[in-house]
């Protein structure tokens, strides 16, 4: 086959990028190459990430991301831009395929972008948002104290039901007419069963509010179809785009109500208008067409068949973890798991552990997880649990029985720490174990 210059000038630009950082840069070659080892030599249970493929960081360290070009596809502010639009055009139908929507914006820089442009573009100032309390399982930009959502309008938080810990539809039913909120956010960060939307919107509806979902831990499984889709429940859904195991980014999706009329400041406009007037020129810049490229690359990846099984797994691991650290008596709260994770309580009666001792332990033993606050944890020493996640696992290749083992080194790190620090001949040995566990599956 012969090779064209243009396409050997741009394989030749695009080659070697890893060399060429280690000439100029060894120090920070370096320390990329202690993360990859960090990575290739640890267990990772953590619920919020994931790993992209080869091809979607290929798309990332382009070209692309040199090009500056404002506003959306055939309508930018910059010269030179036929070919980003052809790349973002490429991202949206993908984007709307793979979730089933009428209206995709691959723009957003982050899932908390995505959901600032969503709640900025439908409220005013002082507007009220009834969302769930980040204590129990909701986003920090769902309302949180110190978040830009709370600073500019009135939040109020619905819980989980103390003794179940699963969402009351009812109390969230009877709340939400008692507020009268103008903007519904549902979706979690730590929730481990399946989100029914419907009745999300039916709560809305009655309210006259709109309704939003994050489903930025769940976009994997509803890609996958194995939890129900937001789409055409929601108004409007946001998620990131790396924790399904996409490049660093977020998405703004509407279903049947992608053209529905919003009242503004110069007439109505659609839904969808009115969410790409306020993420440029509103909230953002210019986009970032590396990543933006690297989502189209992913979108591709989540329409597989490969993808969709994956996600199956995802759930079969998170499940049979939970089961097995229940039989092992550990208290997971709702006693078990729909989804990628699960939530430990650690800090029952006075075993002296918390979720942050916990998480240092485990971690010095090679396996990864988060330290999490539990709803109506009434641990005064610090979070009382940890949340667990197989994203990870699943993807590098782990079943059933590398599951069963790593409930096992959990149990055995846990069970020789309470009250007392971990003796360093069982964490030598369970760090070794974990480590040729991860050799067995590595990252790449």
């Amino acid at each position: 086959m012969t090779i064209t210059l243009e396409k050997l000038t741009s394989q030749l630009y695009h080659d070697n990028l890893q060399e060429s950082l280690l000439e100029f840069d060894p120090d920070l070659q370096n320390l990329i190459k202690k993360e990859y080892e960090r990575l290739q030599e640890t267990i990772q249970l953590l619920a919020a990430e994931n790993q992209c493929s080869r091809p979607v960081l290929a798309a990332i360290g382009s070209i692309l991301q040199n090009k500056t070009c404002e506003g959306f596809p055939f309508a930018r502010l910059h010269g030179g831009s036929g070919v980003i639009d052809e790349v973002e055009k490429l991202a949206i139908e993908r984007a709307k395929k793979v979730f089933g929507a009428r209206y995709a914006n691959v723009q957003p820089h982050s899932g908390t972008t995505a959901n600032q442009i969503v709640i900025t573009a439908l409220l005013n100032p002082g507007d009220k948002i009834l969302s769930m309390a980040t204590g129990h399982g909701g986003h920090y930009s769902h309302g949180f104290t110190d978040s830009l959502t709370a600073k500019f309008f009135r939040i109020e938080n619905y819980h989980v039901d103390r003794d179940t810990f699963l969402l009351n539809f009812e109390k969230i039913r009877e709340q939400a007419r008692q507020f009268g909120p103008k903007l519904i956010i549902c979706g979690a960060s730590a929730y481990s069963r399946a989100i029914d939307f419907a009745k999300f919107r039916q709560i809305a509806d009655e309210v006259g509010a709109i309704l939003m979902a994050d489903i930025s831990h769940l976009s994997a499984l509803v890609m996958g179809g194995v939890h129900p889709s937001p789409i055409d429940y929601a108004h409007v859904t946001t998620t990131s785009t790396y924790k399904p195991g996409g490049p660093r980014g977020g998405l703004v999706l509407s279903g049947k109500d992608f053209d529905c009329k919003i009242k503004t400041a110069i007439g109505d406009l659609a839904l969808w208008q009115v969410i790409e007037k306020n993420t440029f020129p509103g909230i953002q810049g210019t986009p970032y067409f590396n990543n933006i490229a690297a989502k189209a690359v992913f979108f591709k990846e989540a329409l597989s068949e490969e993808y969709r099984i994956r996600q199956q797994k995802v759930v079969e691991n998170s499940k049979r973890l939970a089961g097995a650290l229940i039989q092992k008596g550990y208290n997971i709260l709702t006693g078990g798991t729909d989804n990628h994770l699960m939530l430990v309580n650690i800090a029952t009666g006075s075993n002296g552990l918390n979720g942050t001792k916990v998480q240092k332990t485990l971690e010095d033993c090679g396996i990864v997880v988060d330290k999490m606050h539990l709803p109506y944890d009434e641990n005064h020493n610090g979070p009382g649990g940890i949340r667990l996640g197989t994203p990870i696992i699943t993807r590098n290749g782990m079943g059933p029985d590398e599951i069963d083992l790593i409930a096992e080194l959990i149990d055995t790190v846990l069970s020789n720490s309470k009250g007392k620090l971990l003796d360093s001949s069982i964490a030598n040995r369970i760090r070794e174990q974990t480590k040729e566990l991860a050799a067995e599956f590595p990252a790449f």
